[in-house]
């Protein structure tokens, strides 16, 4: 099991239950592929420069454990969910 930290950046345009749905939907996907260590919820911010036209978006960052090969398969989910507006997935040092 190798650890990851990811980030993710939902769209602020989504009321408080859909935006926490959303986040919920991979942390569930996460927990049945690895587990998870933490979930940091940094809550809305400015963006540095506007995205698809939204200036503002939520802040969710997860540290996780997990085989190797499921990053790539967590990308891929975000890439097709909508209401993701930035991912990113770092392995941590050891």
């Amino acid at each position: 099991m190798a650890k990851y930290e990811t980030m993710l950046i939902t769209t602020a345009a989504l009321d408080e239950e859909a935006s926490a749905a959303l986040v919920g939907k991979f942390k569930s996907l996460i927990e049945a592929n690895g587990t998870i260590d933490s979930v940091d919820e940094w809550g809305k911010r400015r963006l540095a420069y506007p995205i698809n036209d939204e200036v503002e978006g939520i802040y969710t960052v997860i540290k996780f454990q997990s085989a190797p090969d499921f990053p790539a398969e967590l990308d891929r989910v975000y890439k097709i969910t909508d209401g993701v507006l930035r991912s990113m997935i770092v392995a941590e040092a050891e």
